[in-house]
């Protein structure tokens, strides 16, 4: 690289770096925000946040560079048109396509960064996102146990514990088990044990009482009890089978899925296919982004106006080229020998960068033409 492709290119890093940390800075607070609700609710600990938060990462910044790249090229295109450097390059007759160099290096490290992220960071993140997800689900203490409020795990059931020891004692405890509408039984007993057993957690109950209601006689029949165990496996879900989403396999997966493959995930061939040529889109749209953001503001030159109307043009851009990838999604998914579609999005972004470029060239012939002419 020349020494102006190693200027240009290392004021876009810069600015890369510091867009990326803010974009992803304000993604992740936003997701974080729900998912802290979420946790603390289920009765999880700030360590558990943590986790959650940090294995969300690595898709949250797949998604902010292409964005960060894109913004990055417009700032430093406008930082180097309003301070003449461009000016001064055009003068000394360097092209659209030569200025436009710098920022295809750029690109090219943008988008291996976002194919790292999507082939191998991001589907293990996901996959272990998703397997600490059923581990909490299967927290019984968690989901099933809560001091001082009452609780419906499912809509037969309601569970109030007035406290719960450091040893995991549950004192003064009430159960109301409607699952049998003929029979609605309430349980209160003095102090409680949750015991997991080999095969299904029981509630073991001391000194308590039952209550039978029988709605068709009227009747309430009741039985004091020194200890009762209490089946509650009907409450939680001990299915150790999940289907996996698409987005946790592997790359060599979703090209060519097995039988096992297909029915261990949710989706069609045509789901498999498209995602993993959609990571490949994505680090050209990485690309791309930059190579729009940059060439939008080149067509339009230098105005003491500001480049605000060019910036638009940009944005707008992206946006249509955005809008061409989601309308190739849903036909691709519809068939899988439309797997091709994934890169229409890059496809025409690229088409659109390029014709910026040319036509910002005549714009240069012709001013220089203009000048020419006596």
């Amino acid at each position: 690289m020349g020494r102006f492709d190693r200027y240009m290119l290392s004021q876009l890093l810069v600015l890369f770096g510091f867009f990326s940390l803010v974009l992803v800075s304000v993604y992740w607070v936003n997701r974080a925000i729900g998912l802290f609700d979420q946790l603390i609710s289920d009765g999880q600990n700030a360590l558990v946040f943590l986790e959650f938060t940090a294995l969300t990462l690595p898709y949250v910044i797949m998604i902010v560079l292409p964005i960060s790249g894109f913004v990055a090229a417009v700032y430093v295109t406008n930082r180097l048109s309003s301070e003449s450097e461009m000016v001064v390059l055009q003068t000394a007759g360097a092209g659209a396509f030569r200025i436009a160099r710098p920022v295809l290096f750029f690109g090219i490290i943008v988008a291996i960064l976002v194919s790292i992220l999507a082939h191998y960071l991001v589907p293990a993140a996901r996959s272990e996102l998703a397997g600490r997800t059923v581990e909490i689900s299967r927290d019984i203490t968690a989901r099933f146990l809560k001091e001082g409020q009452f609780l419906t795990p499912t809509s037969d059931i309601t569970v109030y514990i007035r406290n719960i020891t450091d040893l995991g004692e549950l004192e003064e405890l009430f159960l109301e088990d409607q699952r049998n509408p003929d029979a609605i039984v309430t349980y209160t007993a003095q102090k409680a044990l949750l015991v997991r057993g080999e095969e299904i957690p029981r509630l073991v109950m001391f000194d308590g009482l039952a209550q039978t209601y029988r709605p068709e006689t009227g009747r309430l029949s009741t039985v004091a009890f020194d200890d009762f165990a209490y089946d509650i496996s009907g409450l939680i879900s001990t299915d150790t089978q999940r289907t996996r989403d698409l987005r946790e396999l592997p790359t060599r997966v979703l090209l060519d899925p097995s039988a096992k493959d297909l029915e261990s995930a949710y989706g069609e061939k045509a789901d498999f296919l498209f995602e993993a040529h959609d990571r490949f889109a994505s680090a050209l749209m990485a690309i791309v982004a930059p190579l729009i953001g940059f060439a939008a503001l080149l067509v339009g030159g230098f105005s003491r106006f500001g480049v605000w109307r060019q910036v638009v043009v940009g944005v707008v851009l992206i946006i249509i080229v955005q809008m061409v990838a989601n309308s190739a999604e849903e036909l691709a998914r519809a068939d899988a020998k439309l797997f091709w579609m994934a890169y229409l999005g890059p496809l025409s972004g690229g088409l659109i960068a390029y014709a910026l470029l040319v036509f910002a060239s005549m714009n240069k012939i012709r001013r220089v033409s203009l000048r020419a002419t006596p």
